[in-house]
């Protein structure tokens, strides 16, 4: 059977296309030489477990080591029962060797748990049992740690710290805690009553925190080379190139564009995927909403979510008291990244998924069709797309405010469902959302028996404090001319404590800024 790109579990490199995972596990094997202890935190499916099945099973058959990967998933459900948990966690890791190390000698596999001893002391006793007996240094990557909570987890830590000055002779060599946040952030699932583990840090044996880093752009090239050179079936160097720009080297999304590209849009081997295809199989995966990206959209009306892609999508600065760890969550959540400095979503796919997401419920409601806005060459009507808005917005803007879960940008979502719901009928919509200037870009484009049209909108708010026509207008102007346009239109939101009913808003203005016409819409 031919290998093929997997978007569910660990990867297999019999049954899939994969790459040697010790490129993104930069001096693992040096922290393990050295005895260490050490956190690995990155976002939900990135290879994880890949990357460290994999890697333990290397150890093993270096003959230098013995090594399991186990998770501590299953002790999720004992929330904080010690006894429950505990035991969850080693039948994890007894059922992980098992299957791990059924080729090595009895001496190498873990002994039984000594059901005698008390659960906060059993998995420091059975690991200090194994390492005894075992011929060679014992390795263990415990997986999905941050699954356990409140006395679980501290339990689980203090006895990996206990037991750490007996390595590697009584205690396993080297331990990883794997799971999506840094160990910093564990302290938000223990209690707070200042005698959890007796010191400020968690896990204050480790002695680094890492993570797993995307695919750069070589790398998603070298991945789909591998379907080329099994099935034949190429790859332009444009949608190449836009795989990587789409993604960001994210793993699961540079698998999943590459199924619906070979499954569904270009399943003739003999046919070359172009950047075309790319983009069509970007729509489709945003539209299908497969379970990682669900994940993630479950996670945008938590408070520490909300407190950072709020701003962001309003084009405002990341402020707030606790901002540095809530910007610290949602990064490890893998929702943004730091680029150059500045705060940024973490690729263009999830740009266009957040903001989807946010106005969904609002699209779904939305009766207007995209035929009412396509002239008898079938283009798109910009201008009467957005008389239509207006009229919509003074009959349901004050309802559709109130029920918004972003409060901040409630008019830009509903606007955002308004476009999602006439423009997804043929056109794509792209977003940029300039941190720091109070405005966000949309770029709708419309493909016609012609050609191609474009249009740019800017979206600004207006306050009590400021009117920000003037900076708008020169805003836009330098957004049209990077997009190659002398035509768009500024929307300015009158968010102002004394301003006129919704109902009574809705007035176009024309002018001429810097050369180009400009249609503003006073909403």
């Amino acid at each position: 059977m031919p290998r093929f790109f997997n978007t569910a579990g660990p990867c297999d490199p019999a049954r899939h296309y994969t790459l040697p995972p010790e490129r993104r596990l930069p001096r693992i094997r040096e922290l393990i030489d050295q005895q260490l202890y050490f956190v690995i935190h990155a976002p939900r499916q990135v290879g994880k477990t890949t990357c460290f099945r994999t890697l333990a099973q290397r150890l093993t058959a270096s003959g230098q080591y013995v090594a399991v990967h186990t998770s501590c998933e299953t002790g999720q459900a004992a929330r904080s029962d010690v006894e429950a948990g505990i035991g969850a966690v080693l039948n994890s890791l007894r059922l992980n060797a098992i299957e791990q190390l059924s080729d090595t000698p009895a001496t190498h596999r873990p002994p039984e748990a000594d059901a005698t001893i008390h659960a906060g002391g059993r998995l420091q006793d059975l690991l200090a049992r194994w390492s005894e007996r075992c011929p060679l240094p014992v390795v263990v990557f415990f997986d999905e740690i941050d699954a356990l909570f409140d006395d679980v987890l501290i339990s689980v830590l203090r006895q990996l710290r206990d037991g750490y000055m007996s390595r590697p002779a009584n205690f396993p060599q080297s331990v990883a805690l794997i799971g999506l946040r840094d160990v910093r952030d564990y302290k938000a699932s223990l209690r707070p009553d200042g005698q959890t583990l007796g010191t400020s840090s968690p896990f204050n044996i480790k002695v680094r925190s890492l993570t797993i880093r995307n695919f750069n752009e070589a790398e998603v090239a070298e991945l789909y080379g591998q379907h080329t050179a099994e099935t034949g079936q190429t790859f332009t160097p444009e949608a190449l190139a836009l795989a990587f720009a789409l993604t960001g080297g994210q793993p699961w999304l540079v698998n999943a564009l590459a199924n619906v590209l070979v499954l569904d849009l270009v399943p003739d081997l003999t046919t070359t995927i172009t950047g075309e295809h790319m983009q069509q199989a970007r729509e489709v995966l945003i539209a299908r909403r497969d379970t990682h990206l669900d994940s993630l959209i479950e996670r945008l009306r938590e408070d520490r979510v909300r407190r950072v892609i709020e701003p962001m999508l309003a084009g405002k600065l990341v402020l707030g008291d606790r901002i540095d760890d809530d910007i610290a969550f949602v990064e490890d959540l893998g929702l943004v990244k730091r680029t150059g400095g500045h705060l940024v979503i973490a690729n263009a796919i999830y740009q266009e998924v957040i903001p989807r997401a946010l106005a969904s419920i609002t699209q779904y409601t939305i009766p207007h069709q995209t035929a009412w806005y396509l002239d008898g060459d079938g283009r798109l009507m910009m201008r009467k797309l957005l008389e239509g808005f207006v009229g919509f917005w003074q009959e349901h803007g004050d309802a559709l405010l109130a029920h918004q879960p972003y409060h901040e940008i409630a008019p830009h979502l509903v606007l955002m469902a308004f476009l999602q719901r006439v423009v997804n009928g043929g056109g794509m919509i792209d977003r940029e959302y300039a941190v720091g200037s109070g405005r966000l870009d949309i770029c709708v484009k419309w493909p016609w028996a012609g050609g191609l049209d474009t249009h740019a909108l800017e979206l600004k708010v207006r306050t009590d404090k400021k009117n920000p026509l003037g900076e708008g207008l020169d805003q836009l102007a330098g957004y049209l001319r990077r997009l190659g346009l002398d035509h768009g239109t500024l929307i300015i939101f009158d968010r102002r404590t004394n301003a006129p009913p919704v109902d009574g808003r809705g007035t176009f203005d024309e002018e001429v800024h810097a050369g180009l016409n400009i249609l503003i819409l006073w909403l």
